[in-house]
């Protein structure tokens, strides 16, 4: 029977794991649970994300990534263990070739990391691929041609900007800003605007139900449960995407900023190129509401959503193996 290939979206926010053949097999949050007391894990994927928050003190709740890199070596190793072998399902005996992405700038100490981890989680083999590569191809993009082609890829946290032309990266930039500090900004507004305190999941489910980059003419709202800053009891308010945008603004400024930056310095045949061909946005990051509008207006560039940014860069690295054959 012959090893599996697997292509690994290793993300702040989740691990997506694609199996060559059938497509994405697993989707599950980068969260980990263990117990103090033991040192022993609890659970893993969503499992634990349910326990964000909620744990007793001798259970902690951890995300092992941070901003694109491994914080936590041997949670990481014991996460991606799981996951390899919850995707590999029966045919465990066979180690499989992993393609692993990383954001384009990483450290070779970084990259190094996430080698070993994927080796010691019973990889046979570990590819490395950059982010904006996996995602170009997960977008459909054929990145062997001579054209240049601008990927933004916003996860949970690092935004990738980059312009990839003949199978490669041209120019690019990393930024450690991204879905994770849209989060943290509603925190902030809502401490701030309302004395509400919320936490990091029900800023995520702001950010989803009624979060924007930019405020079309149609108003959304949300009622939002926390605890009154001022009183100490719970409290409801109702959000709209107009604050939501208020509150992401920074975060949102820098990323059209670093696309501003890279564009730049793109040299000016692949500019032409990218001026036909539309920026791509890929990544949980670019379901937020109006973000390519936001884009297209101050960089005026037609900007696209891949079909299904979420997958893309897993999609990606499964792609990448397949085409290593």
């Amino acid at each position: 029977m012959l090893a599996t290939d697997i292509g690994i979206d290793l993300g702040t926010a989740s691990v997506l794991v694609y199996v060559k053949g059938k497509g994405i097999v697993l989707k599950e949050p980068s969260v980990v649970a263990f117990d103090r007391d033991t040192n022993k894990i609890r659970a893993i994927g969503e499992e634990a994300r349910q326990m964000l928050g909620r744990t007793p003190g001798n259970i902690v709740a951890v995300r092992p990534m941070r901003q694109g890199v491994i914080s936590d070596y041997s949670v990481t190793e014991k996460m991606l263990k799981y996951f390899i072998q919850k995707a590999m399902g029966r045919r465990r005996f066979h180690k499989p070739r992993v393609c692993v992405c990383v954001p384009s700038q990483v450290t070779e100490v970084e990259r190094s990391a996430v080698e070993d981890a994927a080796m010691q989680a019973g990889a046979r083999e570990v590819i490395i691929i950059q982010e904006p590569i996996a995602a170009a191809l997960g977008a459909g993009i054929s990145i062997s041609e001579p054209k240049g082609n601008m990927i933004v890829d916003i996860g949970g946290g690092t935004a990738d900007v980059a312009v990839v032309s003949m199978g490669g990266m041209v120019c690019g930039q990393s930024l450690k800003v991204a879905g994770d500090d849209f989060d943290e900004a509603i925190v902030r507004y809502m401490r701030k605007k309302h004395n509400l305190l919320i936490g990091e999941r029900t800023a995520e489910e702001i950010k989803i139900e009624v979060g924007a980059a930019f405020c079309g003419p149609e108003v959304l709202s949300m009622d939002v449960k926390g605890r009154n800053l001022v009183t100490g009891l719970p409290k409801t308010v109702t959000v709209t995407n107009v604050e939501t945008e208020e509150a992401m603004r920074e975060a949102v400024e820098q990323i059209v900023d670093t696309i501003h930056n890279v564009m730049e310095n793109t040299p000016p045949e692949l500019t032409s190129d990218i001026a036909d061909r539309g920026i791509i946005l890929t990544g949980g990051g670019a379901l937020l509401r109006g973000l390519d509008e936001l884009i297209e207006t101050r960089i005026g560039i037609n900007t696209l959503t891949a079909e299904e940014p979420l997958t893309a860069v897993a999609v990606g690295t499964g792609l990448y193996l397949e085409q290593l054959r």
